[in-house]
């Protein structure tokens, strides 16, 4: 048995976190066991979208954050690390030179990626893989400062596409009808030959909606039960959410924008429901880290 483990950063518009994974490789079998996944609500995406800069305020909260991570990597004794950031470093006119302090004083390198790659990233958590692998999915992931589709088929991806379109954007009332509309033709077009498509959803939002649901895990999440949470969250308060669903303070508000993104989307696509399987950008990381970590051992033969 081998065991490496790999450190996974995600500098997201609403959060940042810090995914510690353990790959086991026992004979032919590689399993993928997080140790660690820390999450810190710096909501990057309330100034990068309204100002188009991060605040001082922010930066230091950033520091203190990539110091934490820095030495929680450090104490794990991680083989080796990827850190990622998305939309809101993306358009942060300051963004870069942010990436250079953080590099300088905590040494983590934090690299600004588009949102190809983003999307590219997700793909690496093979989670079209543990379906049924000749059926078509729509992987939809939404974002604080985007949303990333992508169409898989036979186990491929088949096409790919990062919108502005986010739950901090809609909150702040930032999309045009433009980006709707380009949105709903592209995955009219991609979807139009698939009946029946299932789709596949990641992050926070979507996840905290199926744990409300009360769902086994790997079943199904049915699109009406999406629509009548919906319904029920928009007559409550943010408080009141807060209070009935045991939300965190950073999601009552954002779950509403995030699931009018994913109704949309499954409505557009003819998807009567969406998998959830609770993986995000660090898993692909951290897949991505241990491939990437194969194929130099193999080099090194």
């Amino acid at each position: 048995m081998a065991i490496y483990k790999f450190g996974a950063i995600d500098f997201g518009s609403n959060a940042v976190r810090l995914l510690i994974s353990n790959v086991i490789e026992d004979g032919d079998n590689v399993y993928f066991k997080k140790i660690s996944l820390v999450r810190l609500p710096l909501r990057l995406g309330f100034d990068a979208f309204t100002k188009n800069k991060i605040s001082d305020e922010k930066i230091d909260q950033i520091m203190h954050t990539m110091h934490a991570y820095s030495h929680l990597m450090k104490v794990h004794d991680v083989t080796s690390y990827r850190a990622c950031a998305t939309s809101a470093m993306r358009e942060a006119k300051n963004g870069k030179a942010i990436t250079k302090q953080i590099l300088k004083e905590t040494g983590i390198n934090l690299e600004i990626i588009e949102g190809k790659e983003e999307a590219e990233i997700l793909y690496a958590t093979q989670t079209a893989n543990q379906l049924t692998p000749d059926r078509p999915y729509l992987y939809i992931d939404v974002g604080g400062g985007s949303t990333e589709i992508s169409l898989f088929n036979e186990g491929e991806i088949q096409a790919s596409k990062s919108f502005k379109i986010g739950t901090i954007r809609l909150l702040n009332d930032m999309v045009k009808s433009e980006s709707w509309d380009e949105m709903e033709q592209w995955v009219k077009s991609k979807t139009q030959n698939f009946q029946g498509l299932s789709s596949i959803g990641t992050g926070g939002n979507i996840s905290k909606i199926f744990k409300v649901n009360t769902l086994s895990k790997g079943e199904p999440l049915p699109f009406v039960n999406i629509v009548h949470l919906y319904d029920e969250l928009k007559r409550l308060s943010y408080e009141e959410r807060i209070r009935r669903y045991d939300m965190k303070p950073d999601r009552a508000d954002v779950i509403i924008p995030a699931s009018d993104i994913y109704m949309n989307v499954m409505t557009w696509a003819k998807s009567p429901q969406i998998y959830v399987p609770k993986v995000g950008v660090v898993d692909g990381i951290v897949n991505l880290l241990y491939q990437k970590f194969k194929e130099a051992e193999l080099n090194n033969k």
